[in-house]
């Protein structure tokens, strides 16, 4: 023991002060994003409301169904909890932007110039990529999938499915193709922090084409349609990723690359 009372090996000694103080901005930064998504399930609530979202989010189902069809509830309260379940996940759509701002303040004051110009793009192009995979799935995927199966679906059968499933099921859609979408964000920061390399990710393309289609082919339903619309984008995004990554890396380097690149440059 040393003569001030604490051992000499405790490595931590003296930070209680400051993991609490990071505990509790972390505690706010996580109240500021619940109360965001609070309001923004105050306001879908009120306008449009749950029942005008939950049409929206089967109209590309409902628009396919033999005429007279509809989604059907097996569960009593399933009318009531599919529409809050669906004005929820609106909500946190609509407050991801702010909710991605909390988790960049938090951590912004730890990194470095150079680290700060990489956050703050990848947060913004990771949230609109998110989205925009959101979005084609809503627009392309399901409507042309519902298509695909009434197609083949035999005349004798009444196609009704239940609003709980159906609503599980575009969940799941929802966040493989938002995650899926989210390629260019993995390439560019794998070639960013010396993982892989450019030239070693033009050789990969191989091999990622082959993946993209057997992950098409586990994680989307048994039709052609939802597989080549998962598998067909991720191949051009991790192409997309590729030339990003080139012009990540030359505007975001560490000041001993930048030192090291101006050392290299001749002498006027």
């Amino acid at each position: 023991m040393s003569v001030d009372g604490k051992d000499p090996k405790d490595e931590l000694a003296g930070t209680e002060a400051p993991f609490v103080s990071h505990l509790v901005e972390l505690r706010d930064r996580l109240v500021r994003a619940l109360i965001a998504i609070g309001v923004a399930f105050a306001i879908l609530a009120f306008w449009p409301g749950p029942g005008a979202l939950y049409d929206l989010l089967a109209a590309p189902l409902v628009s396919h169904l033999p005429k007279g069809a509809t989604l059907i509830a097996t569960n009593v309260i399933s009318p009531v909890l599919v529409p809050l379940k669906i004005t929820l996940m609106a909500a946190l759509m609509l407050a991801l932007p702010y909710v991605l701002y909390q988790v960049w303040a938090f951590v912004a004051p730890g990194l470095y110039s150079h680290e700060k110009k990489m956050v703050l793009p990848l947060v913004v192009s990771s949230t609109l990529l998110f989205l925009l995979g959101v979005a084609f799935c809503y627009f392309l995927v399901i409507p042309g999938m519902s298509k695909f199966i009434q197609a083949f679906a035999p005349s004798a059968i009444t196609a009704a499915p239940d609003i709980e499933q159906y609503f599980g099921f575009v969940l799941t859609l929802f966040l493989v193709f938002g995650i899926a979408f989210e390629v260019p964000v993995a390439v560019i920061v794998l070639a960013r922090i010396g993982i892989v390399s450019i030239e070693q990710l033009r050789k990969f393309r191989g091999y990622f084409i082959v993946a993209s289609f057997i992950i098409a082919a586990i994680v989307t339903p048994p039709d052609v349609i939802s597989q080549l619309a998962l598998a067909i984008p991720m191949c051009i995004l991790y192409e997309i990723g590729i030339v990003a990554a080139q012009l990540f890396i030359k505007h975001t380097k560490t000041p001993a690359q930048a030192d090291a690149a101006g050392a290299d440059k001749p002498a006027a």
